[in-house]
């Protein structure tokens, strides 16, 4: 069994109000020292503005994308509903022309 694997059964257990021994409860707190350390490392504060920076930068991208795909759909909309229309006109011409042909 890894040593991970060992600090996670030690930490289920101590969550759930199970006493640890005294070594149990200091592997169980060195482990949690790496966990936090690990954790640091992922969210450097030098490097927060920078990575924040690019996501701005990606999410205007996205906006801009969507701002011109949705203005895309309002001009095939209408589009379609000035066909639509067309379509219903000619129809009726249709129907009127075959009423007035003799059976």
């Amino acid at each position: 069994m890894s040593t991970d694997d060992l600090a996670q059964q030690l930490h289920d257990k101590a969550t759930r109000g199970i006493a640890l021994s005294a070594e149990e409860q200091t592997r169980l707190e060195a482990w949690y020292v790496e966990q936090d350390q690990e954790e640091s490392t992922l969210l450097d504060t030098t490097r927060a503005p920078q990575q924040l920076a690019t996501l701005h930068t990606h999410i205007e991208t996205a906006l801009t994308q969507l701002h011109t795909v949705t203005q895309r759909i309002q001009e095939l909309t209408a589009q379609n509903t000035a066909a639509r229309r067309e379509i219903a006109v000619l129809q009726g011409q249709l129907m009127q022309t075959r009423s007035r042909e003799p059976a």
